[in-house]
This record gives structure tokens, C-alpha cells and sequence, in this order.
């Protein structure tokens, strides 16, 4: 059997829509092969097609496999949901990176994506740790004494599980960041590839950071004050000070 092969390479952009391109503009040149002629493609293409329908069975397991983690943690569905939620604000923040980088989709930032999926909810385990951890110093503090506890008192504890508890948080974010940011501005062997793996990393680690140090508190007091008032033990009374 005879065979051409024709070779080209790919230069600042990505490959899916150069090859896409590149297909497009063939068919329009040829409308029609002769009998016993073929095209196809292959190289870095075939492998790219390979590892992005590997990919497209490997998130969805991988955040199936991080939400068991958190509830066999946890034993709660509500605090894995919650914690889970910091994902999608991970996800705004790789995606604004890799934008404002003007780097192309590739494997690598896909594999830079699935990593941060794992360091935003490891961050948001931590605040969901110390944000339970006051839970329970406020109910051998109040609960014992009194049937009734106040929002006041509620936010009192929830705030002492969010803030002073800070540090240990941004130390946290501040290790991930101080190792990353670096192999942004690396030039030697390998840099091609680290740093669409990296650039995703830093986006969503830093708006994911946001979300749990702001936003989480808020929504567990939410979800606590409700939990307490429909759960018929105690009720949760607003007591003017």
C-alpha cells in the first residue's frame, strides 16, 4: 500500500483548531477522493484526541471520588456540598488565568485544572474544619446550660472558627502560591510543559481562596441557622444586644 505522509508544525496557538482549520480548508479543496485514497490524521493530533476522551472519563471520576472523600470526612451532605462549591469559583479563576496568559487549551492545563480541583477543596476543608470544630465549643458552652441559643452567640462561634483561625488558612494558600508562581517566569527543559499545568493552578487557588475565606462563613451560618431552627432540639432566637 503507498503512503504520504505530509508533516507541519503548530506555532502559538493550540492544535485542535489548527487541525480543525486545516481539515475545514482540505474539504473544500477536495470535495471528492478517488477510489482506494484515504486521509488521516495523526501524530500529536491522534494523541491529543486520545488523551482528551481519557480526560472526559477522568474529571467526572475524579470529583465523584473528592466528594466521597469529603462525606466519609464529614458524614454530612450538607458540609460536602459546601465544601464542593469552592470547585466552580476554582474553575472562574483558572479560566480567567489561562485567558489573561493568552495560553492554548492543551492536555496540560487540562491536568493543571483536575490539581486544582484537589488544592481548592483541600483549602475549603480547612475552614469547614474550623468552622465545625466551633460548632462543638459552642454547644458544650451553650447548649448544656440553655435550650435556646442566639444568633448572636451563633455568629459569635462562627467567627471564631473563620478568623482566628486565619492563619493556618493563608499559610495554606501561601505554600501553594510561593511554589507555583515561580515556573511561571522558568525557561529550562520541561517549562513548556509545567507551565500550562501551572498557570490554573495560580488563578484558581487564589479566587478559590476568596471564596472560602469570605463567602464559606456565611453560608455555613446560613446553613446552621436553619439546621437549628427545623431541627426541633434548638431553637434560634435573634437577641438584641
Amino acid at each position: 500500500m503507498m503512503r504520504g505522509a505530509v508533516l507541519f508544525n503548530v506555532r502559538e496557538r493550540d492544535l485542535g483548531s489548527t487541525v480543525t482549520e486545516a481539515q475545514q480548508s482540505l474539504d473544500k479543496m477536495i470535495s471528492k477522493l478517488p477510489n482506494g485514497y484515504f486521509l488521516e490524521w495523526s501524530g500529536q493530533w491522534e494523541n491529543q484526541i486520545r488523551a482528551n476522551r481519557t480526560l472526559k472519563l477522568i474529571l467526572p471520576v475524579v470529583l465523584v471520588i473528592i466528594f466521597l472523600v469529603l462525606y466519609f470526612t464529614y458524614r454530612s451532605f450538607k458540609d460536602s456540598v459546601l465544601t464542593m462549591i469552592t470547585v466552580p469559583f476554582a474553575l472562574v479563576g483558572g479560566a480567567f488565568m489561562v485567558y489573561y496568559e493568552q495560553v492554548n487549551l492543551s492536555v496540560a492545563v487540562a491536568v493543571g485544572f483536575i490539581a486544582l480541583f484537589g488544592i481548592a477543596v483541600e483549602t475549603a476543608m480547612l475552614m469547614m474544619i474550623y468552622l465545625n470544630e466551633a460548632m462543638q465549643k459552642m454547644v458544650a458552652a451553650k447548649g448544656n446550660s440553655s435550650n435556646t441559643i442566639s444568633k448572636k452567640v451563633l455568629r459569635e462561634f462562627i467567627i471564631m472558627g473563620a478568623v482566628k483561625r486565619l492563619r493556618p488558612k493563608l499559610m495554606t494558600v501561601s505554600v501553594s502560591l510561593f511554589g507555583l508562581i515561580p515556573i511561571l517566569w522558568s525557561t529550562g527543559v520541561g517549562s513548556d510543559v509545567m507551565r500550562p499545568i501551572t498557570i490554573p493552578l495560580i488563578g484558581g487557588v487564589i479566587t478559590s481562596t476568596i471564596y472560602v475565606l469570605f463567602i464559606t462563613p456565611v453560608v455555613f451560618e446560613m446553613m446552621k441557622e436553619w439546621e437549628l431552627k427545623h431541627k426541633g432540639k434548638i431553637d434560634v432566637i435573634d437577641v438584641k444586644a
